[in-house]
């Protein structure tokens, strides 16, 4: 009898010791009540969701909000919502310098009114138009992610936030 208590202590000690590595689940449940759900469509086309890659399911772990990722049978969507400002919401630019690809940042569209920022990129024969914003649910909104970051930080504009990149072949 005593050797179970012993097992049942030792077992709860362990469980009590693994207790701080679930905290980003419960973060994960706190982000996932305040979120509202995908949008079904993008600039009048139906979203198809798509599997996270390896890495975008890595880098949503510890993320501030969700990641998806769809296609529009076009084009490439990805949409992160976060609810906090964070450093962790980086410009897609980085990933794709990050995975080998060469860019040539083109200058900031507008596009109805919004504004967007892109870059070509290219790796081998493969070559991508890619452009991203940031915007709020209150008119705000940023072509440049460390303009967000700031504003976030400064109080000057308050979330949830819905940064889209849209990624295309060039040429289609």
């Amino acid at each position: 009898m005593r050797s179970l208590a012993t097992i049942a202590f030792a077992a709860l000690c362990a469980l009590s010791a693994l207790a701080p590595l679930t905290a980003g689940s419960n973060a994960s449940a706190r982000e996932v009540a305040g979120f509202p759900g995908w949008p079904s469509s993008f600039e009048g086309r139906e979203l198809i969701p798509l599997s996270l890659t390896p890495l975008e399911a890595r880098f949503q772990q510890n993320f501030p909000g969700r990641v998806g990722r769809f296609s529009d049978g076009k084009r490439e969507i990805v949409i992160r919502w976060v609810d906090q400002g964070t450093r962790k919401l980086h410009a897609s630019s980085d990933c794709f310098k990050a995975n080998g690809y060469t860019l040539d940042v083109q200058p900031v569209k507008i596009i109805g009114n919004e504004r967007w920022s892109g870059f070509s990129a290219s790796k081998g024969a493969q070559k991508l138009e890619v452009r991203e914003r940031i915007a709020d649910g209150h008119g705000g909104q940023w072509s440049d992610v460390s303009a967000w970051y700031w504003a976030a930080q400064l109080g000057q504009t308050r979330g949830p936030w819905w940064a889209i990149t849209v990624a295309k072949n060039a040429g289609s």
